[in-house]
C-alpha cells in the first residue's frame, strides 16, 4: 500500500466588510478574510496539503486567482474538485490535522459543523478530520487581527 503525506498553509488578510469563512462554515464576526474566492483558509490549506501529497502542484495552479471562474467561489467547490483530482490519481484520504491561528473570533463552538462540511466532502469519518485552533498571544499580523492563517497535514493511501 503506499502512503503519502502532505502538508499545507494558507494566510489571508482580515477585512472590513467581507463574510468570515472557515472549515466551509460561515463565522460571524465584524471581519472576514480577503481573497480572490471567500477566501476560506482552512479549505484552502487542506486542499494543497492534498495536492501537495499527490505530487500534483498546488492550488493555486489549478484555481488561479488571475482566473474569473474562480471569483468569489465556494472553497468547499474547490476542496471538492481537488477531491476529484487526487481521486482521479487513485489516492483516498486516512486522515486530516489541521491548525488555525487567529486571535479573535473564538471558533470552537464552530469545530463540530466544520468537521461535518470537511468529512462529507472528502468522503472520510468526522473522526478522520482534526480541527484545533490557536492564537500567536498578540504577537505578528494574527496577534493584531489582520489576518489569520491555516495549516493542514494530510495522510493519502492509494487505494
Amino acid at each position: 500500500m503506499g502512503i503519502r503525506i502532505g502538508m499545507g498553509v494558507d494566510f489571508h488578510q482580515l477585512v472590513e466588510g467581507r463574510n468570515l469563512w472557515i472549515g466551509g462554515v460561515h463565522v460571524p464576526h465584524k471581519k472576514g478574510a480577503l481573497g480572490h474566492s471567500d477566501a476560506d483558509v482552512l479549505l484552502h490549506a487542506i486542499c494543497d496539503a492534498l495536492l501537495g501529497a499527490a505530487c500534483l502542484g498546488d492550488i493555486g495552479e489549478h484555481f488561479p486567482d488571475t482566473s474569473a471562474d474562480f471569483k468569489n467561489i465556494d472553497s468547499k467547490i474547490l476542496l471538492a474538485k481537488t477531491f476529484e483530482l487526487i481521486k482521479a490519481e487513485g489516492y483516498s484520504i486516512v486522515n486530516i490535522d489541521t491548525m488555525l491561528c487567529l486571535e479573535m473570533p473564538k471558533i470552537k463552538p464552530y469545530i463540530p459543523a466544520m468537521k461535518q462540511c470537511i468529512a462529507s466532502i472528502l468522503e472520510v469519518k468526522e473522526n478522520d478530520v482534526s480541527i484545533k485552533a490557536t492564537t500567536t498571544e498578540k504577537m505578528g499580523f494574527v496577534g493584531r487581527e489582520e489576518g489569520l492563517m491555516a495549516y493542514a497535514t494530510v495522510l493519502i493511501q492509494c487505494v
